[in-house]
């Protein structure tokens, strides 16, 4: 493992939600085409692939530039939400491996625990509370309480504000190149636990990368 040395430090830890507590970002990925093929643009699983933690700002933009000239960002998201919640409430979510004796591991050993998702609030607790694990964390941060999503820090500061904490204080874990870019911009310890795709060598000079959550917790339960 990488940069060990800033675990003794570590005294709160941040989780992204999607594609790193919870298995979303397939679902993302196909309901954003979906949904945006229903309005008649041609968007591509590796269009939906970019959107990943993606500020709205930066990512409408994105989209007429990726997708079509005259990519109605909302009005498609829009819809993605509502076939992507309908089919949650219909489906249930799934749980990234290892992800509840996770939180419980670090929440029994006295870290504290924040949330900080480009999700909306609502959505995010309905999402954990689903998974049993609401009551683990002790703060959240959300897109629609911040100014700028992520890549800004924004989020990651709100976080590290509400849990009391300073960032050599903290761990940041999420799975995409936009929330580590969010994370190292706060002055947090960065990981990646990749999800749909593997970082590239940029992206890997600026974090440490662990396979699994399991993985992650491990390192903080070696001598």
């Amino acid at each position: 493992m990488e940069n060990k040395w800033w675990i003794k430090d570590v005294k709160y830890l941040v989780f992204d939600m999607d594609g790193t507590l919870v298995d979303t970002e397939k679902l993302y990925n196909r309901f954003w085409v979906e949904a945006a093929r229903h309005f008649g643009y041609p968007m591509e699983p590796r269009h939906a692939l970019m959107l990943r933690s993606l500020a709205p700002e930066v990512a409408e933009p994105l989209m007429r530039k990726e997708v079509a000239p005259d990519f109605d960002f909302y009005t498609v998201r829009a819809y993605r939400r509502e076939i992507m919640e309908t089919y949650v409430d219909r489906e249930g979510l799934e749980p990234k491996p290892y992800m509840a004796e996770t939180l419980e591991w670090f929440h029994e050993k006295g870290y504290r625990i924040a949330l900080a998702t480009a999700t909306q609030e609502g959505r995010a607790r309905k999402y954990l509370e689903k998974l049993g694990v609401l009551p683990l964390f002790d703060a959240i941060a959300t897109a629609d309480m911040v100014r700028h999503g992520k890549p800004a820090p924004d989020i990651y500061l709100l976080a590290m504000e509400k849990l009391g904490a300073g960032p050599v204080e903290t761990v940041a874990v999420e799975d995409s190149p936009t929330g580590i870019r969010s994370a190292v911009a706060s002055g947090a310890h960065a990981v990646m636990i990749p999800d749909l795709d593997q970082p590239d060598a940029e992206i890997r000079k600026q974090c440490t990368v662990f396979p699994s959550l399991r993985a992650f917790r491990m390192a903080f339960d070696q001598p």
